[in-house]
C-alpha cells in the first residue's frame, strides 16, 4: 500500500502483474515439458505455448510504453521503479515456475 501511495494511481501495475504471471508460467511450463520433464511436449507445441500462449499473454510492449510515457511526463523515479521492478519480479517468477516444477517433476507416479 506505500508503493501505491507513494507511485500513484499511474504506475503500471496491471502490466507489472501480467508480466509477473506470463513469466511464472513459462518458467513452470518449460521445466515440467523440458527435458527429464514429467510432461512430454513436442518442439512445436512448447514453441507454439511459450512464444505463443505465453509471449502473447505477456505485454512487454506495453512496458516499453509505460516507462516512456512515464518518462516523457518527468517521473523518473516511478519509471526507474517499473524498469527494476519489472526485472527482478519476472526473473522471480521464472526461478519459482521452474522451481515448483521441478518438486513436481520429482514426484512419483503418473
Amino acid at each position: 500500500m506505500a508503493a501505491l501511495a507513494y507511485l500513484g494511481p499511474d504506475f503500471p501495475w496491471g502490466t507489472l502483474f501480467v508480466n509477473v504471471l506470463g513469466s511464472f508460467v513459462i518458467g513452470f511450463y518449460a521445466t515440467l515439458t523440458g527435458p527429464g520433464g514429467r510432461v512430454f511436449a513436442g518442439t512445436r507445441q512448447r514453441q507454439f505455448v511459450m512464444a505463443g500462449i505465453c509471449g502473447g499473454f505477456t505485454t512487454f510492449s506495453m512496458f516499453s510504453l509505460e516507462t516512456f510515457l512515464l518518462v516523457q511526463v518527468g517521473n523518473l523515479p516511478a519509471a526507474g521503479l517499473n524498469i527494476g521492478a519489472s526485472i527482478v519480479t519476472w526473473l522471480a517468477a521464472v526461478w519459482l515456475g521452474h522451481i515448483l516444477a521441478s518438486r513436481l517433476n520429482r514426484l512419483g507416479g503418473v
